[in-house]
């Protein structure tokens, strides 16, 4: 078996040895120490994503690090026992030549190669990196094989938003699927990208989620439809749902804060939030169909969502073991407008989600 294969293995083990638990999580989060790791949690992300610009050219970029328990206890005498793994994704979108490219990465923690910082957002996977400092957040990526690499520097404009109640997010009609979920919407980001041998300086905006849990997904879920968009007067959007194999919904949620400083956040419940899909494209690689335009009905308004590159699809099963759809779209009226950009991801498409 290869060692990626075990790793992959020793995951899904602790997922079936404990998705039956209730986590128990207090209400509410505290920081900065919330934005570091929480080893006693099995399942961990940190989620960055978001849009680049020089000049007139345009790019989207994920940079996203997860950590999973795999069941082995803490305390075992052998530091080769694979108590942790550290799991990267990293992928840009280039509109102009119309390309998606992307890189992943998996280790066990410790060896100086992988670890995740408690009290703060440390996460460093070999030469890759997201850590905050001085209340900003730098991240590195350098993928020789995929052919681009990202220097930036992301920093709030806003507070941080805390989704569902003060942080705890329902994920399921059963308490026991839930996450500790907060968002920090409406990132200033400035830094490189090089492509090739080309550095080029760039600024955008980005969106970061940072989410942790011991049971996220219900088991009647396939996958999950999810969007966090940056609207261009400074409101942000979060919407999902957790998806059924027939395409209905299990359970679903988000919230919107409008972009004026003290404005209340507007949590969405589970029967208020609609993904109505439009026009489908099929991946070639998987043959996986995806919805690349959504009508997404909430209390704060009806929005479309249109991908700006159907490509978007992501390969994962090296490191995480999936294959989903994760990718730069718009926001827009009925009239067409544009009124934000984002990100929209789906899962579950080309095969049943497992965490």
């Amino acid at each position: 078996m290869h060692r990626r294969d075990l790793m992959i293995l020793l995951a899904g083990a602790a997922t079936g040895a404990r998705a039956a638990e209730t986590p128990g999580l207090p209400q509410g989060l505290q920081f900065p120490a919330d934005f570091g790791a929480h080893p006693q949690s099995r399942t961990e992300w940190w989620y960055v994503t978001g849009s680049l610009q020089a000049g007139t050219r345009l790019w989207g970029f994920q940079v996203t690090f997860f950590r999973s328990t795999t069941g082995i206890p803490p305390d075992r005498t052998s530091r080769f026992a694979a108590t942790e793994l550290v799991f990267a994704h990293a992928a840009l979108t280039d509109l102009a030549a119309q390309r998606l490219r992307h890189d992943q990465r998996i280790a066990r923690s410790g060896f100086g190669i992988a670890q995740t910082s408690v009290g703060d957002t440390g996460v460093v996977l070999r030469d890759w990196r997201l850590q905050r400092s001085g209340g900003a957040y730098q991240a590195v990526v350098d993928s020789e094989s995929a052919g681009f690499a990202l220097s930036l520097q992301i920093a709030p404009t806003q507070p941080v938003l805390l989704q569902g109640d003060a942080g705890l997010s329902r994920k399921g009609p059963s308490p026991a699927h839930t996450s500790h979920y907060y968002s920090e919407p409406q990132l200033a980001v400035t830094g490189t990208l090089r492509l090739g041998s080309d550095p080029i300086a760039v600024g955008g905006r980005a969106w970061l989620d940072h989410e942790w849990s011991d049971a996220f997904l219900p088991p009647q879920a396939v996958g999950w439809d999810w969007i966090g968009m940056n609207l261009d007067d400074g409101s942000a959007l979060t919407a999902f749902r957790l998806r059924r194999a027939d395409g209905s919904s299990v359970y679903a949620g988000g919230s919107f804060r409008g972009g004026v400083a003290n404005d209340a956040v507007r949590k969405f419940a589970p029967d208020e939030v609609t993904f109505a899909p439009g026009r489908v494209w099929q991946s070639a690689a998987s043959k996986a169909r995806y919805p690349v335009q959504w009508r997404v009905i909430t209390p704060a308004g009806t929005f479309n969502v249109a991908a700006l590159l159907d490509d978007q699809e992501l390969d994962s099963r090296s490191s995480t073991g999936a294959i989903y759809w994760e990718g730069l779209s718009e926001l827009r009226d009925d009239s067409g407008k544009r009124i934000g950009r984002g990100y929209l991801e789906m899962t579950g498409y080309a095969a049943t989600l497992r965490l």
